[in-house]
């Protein structure tokens, strides 16, 4: 059985890009303070974002990778200094870290909800602390008012990479408005998109500027800016473009309509797998609304035999795809085996006082996740129909039975 690709352009989409070409004016943004915040579209689109998520301020980029990058650098973070992230997440989010010469200090996630575990958090923190990511990864909430819980009576600021999460609510609030700093994809395999984009959002008017500081040139511009802190303010271009925003504009108004639609494919095919004895489905905690960028699926090995490989294997020869592991536990790569990262000196771990452990084993719940029981299906991969999602479920079904004599 063929899928759809997932794919929401449409006429409205192709007439905004075309009525910016026929404009000529393909970006307007200029390093100085007339054109500082970009062009109509652009302006446009960030009025759009400020009103959805409901925040004072939304910052575009061309990826949320410069996102991240922007987010942290608006921080006062200086080299050495510690920010705790998620091992099970997208590299982008710890090369941000590194980045700024920050030392990323790793933490095991939650078997249910596959985000950072806040009861990690408390054995990390340190003096030289500065900063939380939380990832809400395949769409659901991280435990944002647990991490404040923890950190209460510190200085250290919340970063929120909700690239997964473009409309994920917990507590009747959307996910990556509720910290300090926050932020969603529109990556080509995102839930909308512009090809490659992504915005920053924040309540904080210093971190805004900050971040729009470092999107538009920066250091052209501090003359201009009565900022106290000019650390970090190096300044690149971050900028999207008038294209990007105007299809941004059109795919923000089908948002809800997509997270709806997802929400119905996922919990269908849940629905149908639920009696599989030994197959975990995904849990939504309490007060919690998921955006099901994936569906990861996990192999209770203390009930059932099932091979993970064999399965994926056999699910490929039916025609359906999945991936046979999570996130790549970043921990384990060679960067951090190695501790490399800017020239051969070690650095930033070079000045760092403290001994920072990446050792396998540092994170037993993403790793055995990542290398024995979990797989998943990309939700945002394709257009599913009622008949696809029929189809996947018995072949799976078939399969794992097959599997599990």
């Amino acid at each position: 059985m063929q899928f759809k690709k997932f794919n929401t352009i449409d006429n409205k989409e192709l007439k905004a890009a075309n009525t910016v070409l026929r404009s000529g004016i393909l970006s307007a943004f200029i390093a100085s303070k007339n054109g500082f915040d970009g062009g109509k579209k652009v302006r446009e689109f960030e009025e759009a974002l400020k009103k959805f998520y409901k925040v004072k301020y939304a910052i575009t980029v061309n990826s949320w990778t410069s996102g991240l990058t922007a987010c942290v650098g608006a921080l006062d973070i200086s080299p050495g200094d510690e920010i705790i992230v998620p091992t099970w997440t997208m590299s982008a989010t710890v090369m941000s870290i590194l980045h700024w010469g920050a030392i990323p200090v790793f933490v095991d996630i939650e078997s249910e909800t596959f985000c950072i575990n806040p009861d990690k958090i408390k054995e990390k923190l340190s003096k030289k602390t500065k900063a939380i990511i939380a990832v809400d990864i395949y769409g659901h909430p991280s435990n944002i008012k647990k991490i404040k819980k923890i950190i209460k009576g510190t200085k250290i600021k919340i970063i929120i990479d909700s690239a997964q999460a473009p409309y994920s609510f917990i507590d009747n609030k959307l996910t990556g408005t509720n910290g300090d700093l926050g932020g969603f994809s529109f990556n080509c395999h995102k839930h909308i998109q512009t090809g490659e984009g992504g915005v920053v959002v924040t309540n904080n008017k210093a971190l805004a500027q900050r971040v729009k500081l470092i999107r538009n040139h920066g250091e052209n511009l501090i003359n201009d800016f009565k900022i106290k802190n000019l650390n970090n303010i190096i300044g690149y271009n971050f900028r999207l473009t008038e294209i990007q925003a105007a299809i941004g504009i059109e795919q923000l108004k089908k948002l809800k309509r997509i997270v709806k639609k997802k929400n119905f494919e996922a919990k269908y095919l849940m629905s149908r797998l639920k009696n599989l004895d030994g197959l975990i489905l995904p849990k939504i905690k309490k007060n919690c609304t998921h955006s099901f960028y994936a569906l990861p699926l996990i192999i209770d090995k203390t009930k059932v035999k099932v091979d993970r490989e064999k399965l994926i294997k056999k699910l490929k020869k039916e025609k359906i795809n999945c991936f046979s592991s999570g996130y790549l536990n970043v921990h384990t790569f060679p960067m951090f085996k190695k501790k490399i990262a800017y020239g051969k000196s070690n650095f930033p771990w070079s000045i760092s006082k403290k001994k920072i452990n990446y050792n396998k084993k540092l994170c037993p719940v993403a790793e055995k996740l990542h290398n024995e029981t979990l797989f998943t299906f990309g939700i945002c991969s394709y257009d599913f129909t009622k008949k696809n999602l029929e189809f996947i479920s018995k072949k799976l079904i078939k399969v794992w039975n097959e599997l599990n004599r």
